[in-house]
């Protein structure tokens, strides 16, 4: 195993999702669990992280009212126009 990479709460944040789907290679994955371990606020983070996949994979079309489905279709259209850069 190489050593551990220096972790950071911007570094998490930019490997939460890698993390979530078990795709970090063993130090990176080490070293989040490690800064984890002593912050509160990327815990936290983690914590949200996972509630929020949870609720998202509960969202049917048929359950999202009209208008937050034309809001939402709007936001990821902008996003698209703006070059993914919102």
């Amino acid at each position: 195993m190489s050593a551990p990479v220096d972790m950071n709460c911007k570094s998490l944040v930019e490997l939460v999702t890698d993390y979530l789907e078990g795709a970090l290679p063993e130090a990176e994955r080490a070293s989040l669990e490690q800064h984890l371990a002593q912050c509160d606020g990327c815990t936290a983070y983690l914590a949200q992280m996972r509630v929020t996949i949870t609720l998202t994979g509960m969202i049917t079309e048929e359950t999202m009212p009209p208008d937050g489905r034309e809001e939402l279709l709007g936001v990821f259209r902008t996003w698209r126009e703006q070059g993914s850069s919102l």
